[in-house]
């Protein structure tokens, strides 16, 4: 069996080969030693976490995407099916903005509500990105409609929002370039129209997740001011401190991760029942719990992310928001070769909840990735090479 690295060690000995920046250089502007660096590129360490893939993109003075190699080349039906929606979802976002009216006849309400509903509360937090490509574009124009009707205005105003931001998480976990700002910014449109102090602060968080990954303080600034913002809903003062305390840990801020971190778990402990389930953000104890798995993998945990996660119960969250529990708890037992079969069930648990959002992960490749360097001496697995070949990185030879 032939492993021949990680996509991302290759796209960085590319790049930097290409720009004639020797290995020590370019581990010195990584802020890591030489020898790591090197292991990286020969496949023999996973990118596995946030802080480092920036790290490297900043230093090689290239966008994240270009050592990703996002979006994925399909490896199944629904893979395939969503990306032939790309375009179909780009050309609605382009093509009107708030205010403006496609050349379409007006759809029931009921209709459009209906299937409003089938977005909100079944496809996006289901990660089914097939599903929702072919959903968008129709009901962006059905919703851009509607909107010009002042009996529905108000709704069909809200329903864009919802709408916009599933396209956000589309276009962001799919790795389309550009077409997450572009929804950001409808959704600002939608929100000023609605003049409401809840949708813009509901927007201004939306901006300040969906920000480059290479521009942490940005995001850092955005997040705390999203919290401060007068009229924000508990959902998104939480979230945002959520938001501010991963760009803290994406830059090695343990401190100020952990403050923003209890300031969320003191909102948290406001909501009732435990998931909120407005605008289908999850927000609550449960989902504080599945973002302190997130972050202290971030901080460096590792496999201590399955103690940091132990009182984690993450059923009663969407399946999307399941899955990213098990992804992080996975990737933080496979920095652990003694833990390596306990990982593995982790991101296969994930796969089952969520194939999709499993199968466009960057994380998720590179640590499969690095299982097989790691067996490239034994079978590797059935299972191993089962997810090795669905998520793409299947090996040669």
């Amino acid at each position: 069996m032939a492993v021949d690295g990680t996509h991302i060690g290759r796209r960085v000995r590319e790049i930097r080969s290409f720009r004639g920046m020797s290995l020590t250089a370019t581990a010195q502007l990584a802020g890591m030693a030489p020898s790591y660096l090197s292991m990286i590129e020969r496949g023999l360490r996973p990118v596995n976490q946030r802080a480092t893939l920036e790290a490297l993109a900043n230093a090689l003075r290239v966008s994240p995407a270009e050592l990703t190699g996002k979006p994925y080349a399909p490896t199944d039906a629904a893979s395939e099916e969503a990306h032939g929606h790309i375009f179909e979802v780009e050309d609605a976002m382009t093509a009107w903005r708030i205010g403006e009216v496609p050349d379409a006849p007006a759809r029931p309400w009921q209709q459009v509500s209906a299937e409003l509903d089938l977005l909100n509360l079944t496809l996006r937090p289901n990660a089914d990105y097939a599903a929702q490509g072919a959903l968008l574009p129709s009901l962006i124009r059905d919703l851009l409609v509607a909107a010009s009707d002042p009996k529905r205005r108000t709704a069909a105003l809200v329903g864009l929002i919802a709408t916009y931001k599933a396209v956000a998480y589309f276009a962001h976990d799919l790795g389309v370039a550009g077409l997450p700002v572009l929804a950001v910014e409808r959704m600002r449109e939608a929100a000023e129209e609605l003049d409401d102090p809840v949708w813009l602060s509901y927007a201004a968080y939306q901006r300040a997740q969906l920000i480059s990954g290479t521009n942490r303080s940005r995001q850092y600034d955005l997040a705390v001011q999203t919290a401060q913002l007068p009229g924000a809903r508990v959902e998104v003062q939480g979230l945002a401190h959520l938001t501010a305390a991963l760009a803290c840990a994406s830059r090695g801020d343990a401190d100020a991760a952990q403050t923003h971190l209890a300031e969320a778990t003191a909102l948290a402990d406001r909501i009732e029942p435990d998931v909120s389930p407005w605008m289908q953000t999850n927000f609550g104890r449960t989902n504080v719990g599945i973002w302190k798995v997130s972050i202290g993998l971030e901080l460096g945990a590792g496999a201590k992310v399955r103690e940091i996660g132990s009182t984690v119960r993450p059923a009663g969250v969407s399946k999307s928001r399941q899955a990213q529990f098990w992804i992080d708890v996975g990737r933080g037992l496979l920095t652990e070769r003694k833990h390596r079969d306990q990982g593995l069930a982790a991101l296969l648990e994930a796969e089952k909840l969520a194939p999709q959002k499993v199968r466009n992960n960057v994380f998720v490749r590179e640590s499969v990735a690095g299982l097989l360097a790691q067996a490239r001496r034994e079978a590797g697995g059935r299972d191993l090479r089962g997810l090795a070949y669905r998520v793409g990185v299947a090996p040669s030879g």
